[in-house]
């Protein structure tokens, strides 16, 4: 599948050849021969809320201010009867201030995290759910025909998952157009970063899809759902629990999507099937991207 040459159609697009996001090493391979290969970086960013220190992500180090902003939302740290002061980035110290009018009192929250099923270590924190019981999604159909012409721009997006692997890529998206593709270590903090720029730049949720290469976990589901987003789609597979919770909060969810493939578990009715399988072109078996991240 050949890559495409021209990105400027997203608003923000991967950059694999920036500088800090790889190292280069030098390793044998299975012959004993010597090999050169780009890795991935990560780093830890500290993020506070005011006064109080809430969690170090590990990270690649990109968009720290859009992460730190799209995690204290997701987590339900950011009210919407707060003003947000300004977003303060020390680079040297790995550390994100994001200020508010509000006080910060998130002790007994913060004792409550849990390890997620995540890379890198993600945490979220055990009242998870909480906020799940207040959303509604908009009841957006989806065009199947929109749905295969992102998989198959998304897929041939030059990437940092292309160039060194071990990362994930979420994907902002509007009817057949990517507009903001996110990467990052862990699935979790690539959403955050979307989440951020989203409330940054005061964008609606409504119609939008979110694709991800990873899978299809409870996490993802609830971040996507607490976003506003009705729409959650990835060429890898599910969780149970992700499948219920989308059931639940009338989420359209659809996985597996490989070429003609793709599986929806939920919101089925909300799918308009205007495009013929047959007529789509089948990703071949020895893709450049893998589906079970």
């Amino acid at each position: 599948m050949a890559r495409l040459d021209n990105t400027t159609d997203y608003i923000i697009a991967p950059r694999p050849a920036a500088s800090g996001l790889t190292r280069g090493v030098t390793g044998a391979d299975q012959n004993g021969d010597q090999i050169d290969l780009n890795v991935v970086e990560e780093r830890p960013l500290t993020i506070y809320l005011n006064s109080q220190e809430i969690v170090t992500a590990m990270t690649i180090g990109d968009y720290p201010e859009y992460l730190a902003l799209g995690f204290l939302k997701n987590q339900g740290m950011l009210r919407d009867d707060e003003t947000l002061k300004g977003v303060d980035y020390d680079e040297e110290l790995s550390v994100v201030v994001v200020r508010t009018d509000g006080q910060t009192t998130y002790e007994d929250k913060l004792k409550k995290k849990t390890r997620t099923s995540g890379c890198a270590v993600g945490t979220v924190f055990g009242d998870m759910m909480e906020g799940l019981s207040d959303v509604a999604l908009p009841d957006t159909t989806v065009k199947t025909s929109d749905l295969y012409a992102l998989a198959a721009k998304i897929n041939r997006t030059p990437s940092l998952y292309l160039e060194a692997g071990a990362i994930h890529g979420t994907v902002l998206c509007q009817d057949d157009q990517p507009l903001v593709y996110m990467e990052d270590v862990g699935r979790h903090n690539a959403v955050d970063k979307i989440a951020g720029w989203m409330l940054s730049e005061h964008v609606s949720a409504n119609d939008k899809i979110l694709y991800t290469t990873g899978r299809l976990t409870s996490e993802m589901v609830i971040k996507t759902a607490l976003m506003g987003i009705p729409v959650l789609a990835s060429r890898s597979g599910f969780t149970a629990w992700g499948v219920e919770i989308a059931q639940q909060v009338g989420l359209t969810l659809i996985g597996r999507m490989k070429g003609q493939r793709f599986v929806c578990l939920s919101g089925e009715t909300r799918l308009i099937r205007d495009a013929d399988p047959n007529k789509i072109e089948n990703e071949p078996r020895k893709s450049g991207r893998k589906g079970r991240e």
